[in-house]
Order: C-alpha cells, then sequence, then structure tokens
C-alpha cells in the first residue's frame, strides 16, 4: 500500500507525520532539531531516505542537515555559503547601497533524478549548488551577477530566492522566484539567468509596470503542462501560459487576492489552491474563517473549501512554503499554520482535518508519496 510522509519545518524543529495511503490515522515525528528554525524540509525525489532539512539559529548561523534513513538519524553538512564574485552591493528599502550578506537558505530543491545534488536559494538572494549530497557548496554566480541585481531591494520578510521550481523533463529548465525582484528564468541549469516578469504590476514601485522589482509570493508548476506557471504575487494571482514570457491576473472572485502560498493539484493541471489573507498589513483570513481557495478552471473562478477548518475566530497565516501536494490517485492537499497546526485533505480539498495541533508556528511543508 502507498504511504504517505509529510515534511514540516517549524520555527523550533522539524517534525515528520507519516500515514498510509488512507490518510487517517498519522504517526508524529520529532521535534528533529528541536528550539531551531527549519525554513525548509523536503526529501530527494530519487530516494526516498535521502532527507534534507535547513537548520537556522540567529546565534549559531545556519547548517544544512541530512539523513539517509528517512529521518531516523542526522548528519550536518557543509557550510561553504560564500558569495562568489558578482555585484558588491544591492539596494535597501531607502534606496541607499547595502553590501550582500548571506543570512540563511530558505528553499532546497533536489534534483529529480540524483540524491546528492541539490539547489539551495538563500538570503541575500542567491543560488547556490552541491553533486555531492550538501557536502559542499558552489554559488551559481550567474543570478546575482545578472545586470539588474544592485537595484533588488528587499521585501518584509528579506531580499530572498525563496523558491526554485525545476523542470522534471528538462532539469535544465529552473525557474526562481525572489522577494522583491520577481520572477527569473534560466535554460542552462543556472548559469545564465533572464527576467520573468512582463505583465506584473505592482504600484509600490516607482514604474508599477518594471519587469524588475515585484514581490512575488510563490510560483508552481505542474509537471503535465510545461510552460504554465501559477503566482501568488504580493497582491494578484498571476498565470503564465508560456514559460514566464507573460502573465495575466487570474485573481477573479477570490474574496481577496493577497496570499504567501500557491499549489496545483497534482493530477489536474487545471486545479490550482490558494490560500486568502486579508491583507499586507493583517496577516489572518477574512473575516477570521480559514478557508483553502480552489479553482478547476486555471483561475478566475474560485471557490472556499471549509469543511473541517475554523468557521470564526481564525486569526493565523499560512506562508510561502507551507502548502503541499501528495501524488495519490485521491490527491491530497496539505497546509501548515503560523498557528501550528497542520491541516490534511484526503479529498482534493473538499473535506479537511487537523494532522497535529499546537506545533511551533509552521514555515515549510512538503510531502512524499511512497509506493
Amino acid at each position: 500500500m502507498s504511504k504517505v510522509r509529510v515534511l514540516v519545518g517549524t520555527r523550533k524543529g522539524a517534525f515528520i507525520l507519516s500515514s498510509d495511503g488512507k490518510r487517517k490515522k498519522w504517526n508524529v515525528s520529532g521535534p528533529h532539531f528541536g528550539g531551531w528554525e527549519i525554513y525548509h524540509f523536503k526529501g530527494s525525489p530519487a530516494d526516498p531516505n535521502r532527507l534534507y532539512a535547513s537548520q537556522s539559529n540567529a546565534w549559531f548561523g545556519q547548517i544544512i542537515q541530512r539523513s539517509d534513513d528517512a529521518g531516523q538519524t542526522w548528519e550536518p553538512m557543509g557550510n561553504q555559503f560564500t558569495y562568489d564574485g558578482g555585484p558588491q552591493t544591492h539596494l535597501w528599502y531607502d534606496g541607499t547601497p547595502h553590501p550582500w550578506e548571506f543570512k540563511r537558505v530558505w528553499n532546497l530543491e533536489p534534483s529529480p533524478t540524483d540524491p546528492d545534488a541539490v539547489y539551495a536559494g538563500v538570503e541575500d538572494a542567491a543560488l547556490f549548488r552541491t553533486t555531492d549530497g550538501g557536502r559542499n557548496w558552489r554559488e551559481m554566480t550567474g543570478l546575482r551577477g545578472h545586470g539588474s541585481a544592485p537595484s533588488w531591494q528587499p521585501g518584509a520578510g528579506g531580499l530572498c530566492l525563496h523558491t526554485i521550481v525545476q523542470d522534471a523533463a528538462d532539469p535544465k529548465l529552473l525557474f526562481g522566484a525572489i522577494s522583491a525582484a520577481g520572477v527569473f528564468r534560466s535554460a542552462d541549469g543556472g548559469v545564465s539567468w533572464q527576467p520573468a516578469n512582463r505583465g506584473l504590476h505592482s504600484e509600490s514601485i516607482p514604474d508599477p509596470d518594471a519587469e524588475v522589482g515585484h514581490c512575488v509570493h510563490r510560483i508552481a508548476m505542474h509537471p503535465a503542462r510545461l510552460g504554465v506557471l501559477f503566482m501568488q504575487k504580493h497582491w494578484d494571482v498571476m498565470r503564465s501560459d508560456n514559460g514566464g514570457d507573460s502573465w495575466h491576473e487570474i485573481s477573479g472572485d477570490l474574496p481577496t487576492d493577497f496570499g504567501f502560498t500557491i499549489g496545483i493539484h497534482a493530477h489536474e493541471p487545471q486545479t490550482v489552491y490558494v490560500v486568502p489573507i486579508k491583507s499586507d498589513s493583517e496577516h489572518y483570513p477574512p473575516e477570521g474563517k480559514l478557508r483553502v481557495y480552489r479553482s478547476r478552471s486555471g483561475g478566475n473562478e474560485w471557490e472556499p473549501l471549509g469543511k473541517g477548518l475554523p468557521h470564526s475566530d481564525c486569526y493565523v497565516n499560512v506562508l510561502r512554503s507551507a502548502m503541499a501536494v501528495d501524488q495519490l490517485d485521491q490527491c491530497g492537499i496539505y497546509f501548515g499554520t503560523t498557528g501550528g497546526q497542520v491541516y490534511g485533505s484526503a479529498d482534493a480539498g473538499d473535506s479537511w482535518t487537523p494532522i497535529v495541533r499546537d506545533l511551533p508556528a509552521v514555515l515549510s511543508v512538503e510531502v512524499q508519496t511512497l509506493r
């Protein structure tokens, strides 16, 4: 029987939630690295026992942890996140130059075919890669060396490369999302990059139609429809049908188009999920009602999904990396909140149950489908 493993990174450790294909009873393992912030926790598609975790602490810095036995034991990997050339400053909130400074790893993206190959997106925004399972890391300087990089400015969460999307059919095709610079695309495995933001509009920047400078919160792509991407932006839910060459808005009848995360159904490339938040200053669900919204048409027409979720007095947030989708025939959706709840749906969002409560604030949720 198939199994599901949900990997949860929180403000105070990592947790592993395991179940069979019915997804009714769950085992909880953790906290792993208790007391440490786990910004991202993800498994290798090429090896179900290989797990990677981004472990961060204000006093002791950044560590990449690796497990080769599905989280039973862990080994700290190398921490050579040293910027290698490229521009020496970027712009700060007030427009003054600010030195590039490594702070933490936001995103780990393992190769779909090689368990030892992993991309890492970091703050300040840069791309690193390992080919030896995390022991050594090298900056892919083409991203930070892009001509627009000196003009990048941080979003509220920092200047971070928070999302890396890799095309399983063509591993050299990469997309990266940076807050607050926008989406960048590489056709050569991260060596060179081009902005992919035409059609985005942001009133908060001097040129609202500029191709660089937009605060993108999350992007997602379904492997069955290469070139179709979905985006949750700082205001606006967007879609591209041409690999990021241009974008158009699909917010439609959402109660608010502000949010952080976005996900795609495993078997229905036109079925998309978002979690609307009231505003950029009020990071909680509209009217205190926690709802996931689903579109079965690729956007514009949305339906609220709230069966099993709090109907009142709920003021949690769902962060950009805190939603994941399993690959089972009856697709499962999972998300975590800043209140420490992890909710799961075994019926594509029609109904929800809390898998676990009272964790530390959830930073990331990833899922492994084990057949």
